[in-house]
């Protein structure tokens, strides 16, 4: 005797009735975290935009610019933070480090403190890996500042750099919780050896003109 594996309709739509129910509502979810990731990418690229804008005016001396810029992504990060929650609040993490970053730099430019994460709003995270961005950006400070004539001013951002390296790097024994600190640390020590290197040889061209200076002065007054 063979037995029959068909069901009759009614008991089938009854067994899967909960089944259609429950995808619907899965297919209704999933649809809106993709709608909220999709935004939160769009936003995300126009806030490291606006952040790159900022920086690039700093070194350009447009301050005011500058401060345009980082206000603008300040206003868009708020606005994507109502968004970034459970799943999606990882996608925060590239923004909000590119935001730190941007206040960063404006902030030493004008010669005031570093902001806190707190008065940024931002994650430990992304805090961090900003901070240690920004020790790429002293460089390129210290090298304008050489540029421009101003040695001193290059000491003081140098130092900088070197003191915000020593605070971030111990806390390469937290890669495993920040994706790519230890990666960043690696590099913002490179960045400071390097910039040690100019600084020395700069300190040491100053000397030699200084010398000659005075050399020279000493030569005037013979008769």
């Amino acid at each position: 005797m063979r037995l029959s594996l068909s069901r009759p309709a009614g008991v089938v739509g009854k067994v899967m009735s909960g089944v259609r129910s429950s995808l619907r509502e899965v297919e209704s979810a999933l649809s809106e975290h993709l709608n909220r990731r999709e935004k939160l990418l769009k936003d995300s690229r126009d806030i490291i935009s606006s952040c790159s804008r900022a920086i690039i005016s700093v070194h350009g001396g447009k301050m005011r610019q500058a401060d345009a810029d980082l206000a603008g992504a300040r206003r868009l990060l708020v606005s994507l933070r109502k968004g970034g929650e459970g799943h999606t609040s990882r996608y925060l993490i590239p923004p909000e480090t590119e935001f730190v970053e941007a206040a960063s730099v404006i902030a030493i430019a004008r010669g005031r403190a570093i902001p806190t994460s707190e008065s940024l709003g931002v994650s430990p995270e992304a805090y961090l890996l900003g901070l240690l961005d920004t020790v790429g950006e002293l460089k390129r400070l210290v090298l304008d500042s050489i540029m421009h004539g101003d040695v001193a001013k290059a000491e003081r951002l140098f130092s900088l750099m070197q003191e915000l390296y020593s605070l971030c790097s111990p806390l390469a024994v937290y890669d495993h919780v920040v994706n790519g600190a230890r990666r960043k640390i690696d590099v913002a020590r490179m960045l400071v050896e390097d910039t040690r290197g100019l600084m020395t040889e700069e300190m040491r061209r100053e000397s030699v003109i200084s010398s000659m200076g005075k050399l020279q002065k000493k030569l005037d007054r013979r008769p």
